[in-house]
């Protein structure tokens, strides 16, 4: 009995969701979870800004994901993945556990998490987005209003 509970506890110590009786052997169980975080990690990487968001962007459904939609749409940024997390309990638990961020929206650029609206909005506010929007190949309206008042 001794050597069973040592075993397990190895196990479950090196991560294993299951040890497996008679044998010196853990398995590990793939969860839906692990499924999610690689689902979620290849649709960040299919287009170069993604945002998970509570709603559509013709109809945001959160003053957060809203504020979101509305500084992409100040920039210019019409061409754009978005997930309404309302449609999905997994997919909203699954961004959550893939960015380690716990509140939605969510935005990514080229497949790195950039942050949450308030990250959005600072980037926005002291000029930092034209820049990140810039490396993406992506041009900012915003440059065209600033030379337009000069």
């Amino acid at each position: 009995m001794n050597k069973l509970i040592r075993s397990s506890a190895k196990c479950l110590r090196a991560g294993a969701a299951v040890y497996l009786p008679g044998s010196s052997a853990c398995a590990r169980l793939l969860s839906a979870a692990a499924g999610e975080q690689k689902d979620v990690g290849d649709m960040v990487k299919k287009d170069k800004v993604v945002v998970f968001i509570k709603g559509t962007p013709a109809q945001p459904m959160c003053g957060f994901s809203n504020a979101v939609v509305q500084i992409l749409r100040m920039h210019g940024v019409d061409d754009y993945a978005a997930y309404n997390v309302l449609d999905d309990q997994d997919l909203r638990q699954g961004v959550k556990d893939f960015s380690n961020w716990p509140t939605i929206p969510q935005v990514y650029f080229n497949g790195e998490f950039v942050g949450g609206c308030d990250i959005l909005l600072q980037m926005h506010q002291n000029g930092d987005l034209v820049k990140e929007l810039k490396k993406l190949g992506v041009h900012s309206n915003l440059l065209d209003a600033e030379k337009e008042s000069k």
